[in-house]
């Protein structure tokens, strides 16, 4: 047999990387899309103990795909406007939830940074 060529029957060894990278990846997770208002809730480690912290606001961003995907989530606390990325897949968080799907014409959304109370708000997506 010549080099290169497969036999018919001959299994092909998955990337042991991609294996062990679909096995992390959660099954959970919800359509999210800029613009979306979601309550993320994270594990929080304070000395020994362990509590879940929960942030809601507008994603602002989306990052990479798979095991790597990133969300950018932004709010406004006590005035001063607060962003926190997320690692979606990541173990630290414990659930994701979509409150409300806003309408955004682009990816990422930082127009946002700019307004400041009603103007920061997004329309909200029809049901169809």
């Amino acid at each position: 047999m010549s080099r290169g060529t497969r036999r018919e029957n001959e299994v092909v060894p998955m990337n042991a990387i991609k294996e062990l990278e679909r096995e992390q990846l959660r099954t959970d997770v919800p359509e999210i899309a800029p613009g979306d208002t979601v309550r993320v809730s994270v594990k929080v480690v304070e000395g020994t103990r362990e509590r879940i912290q929960v942030f809601e606001g507008t994603v602002m961003r989306m990052r990479g795909g798979g095991l790597n995907k990133a969300i950018t989530v932004r709010r406004i606390a006590s005035g001063v406007g607060v962003e926190r990325t997320f690692m979606v897949h990541a173990p630290r968080i414990d659930k994701i939830e979509v409150v409300r799907h806003g309408v955004a014409r682009r990816a990422q959304l930082y127009f946002l940074r700019d307004r400041v109370g009603k103007s920061a708000t997004l329309r909200e997506r029809r049901a169809n």
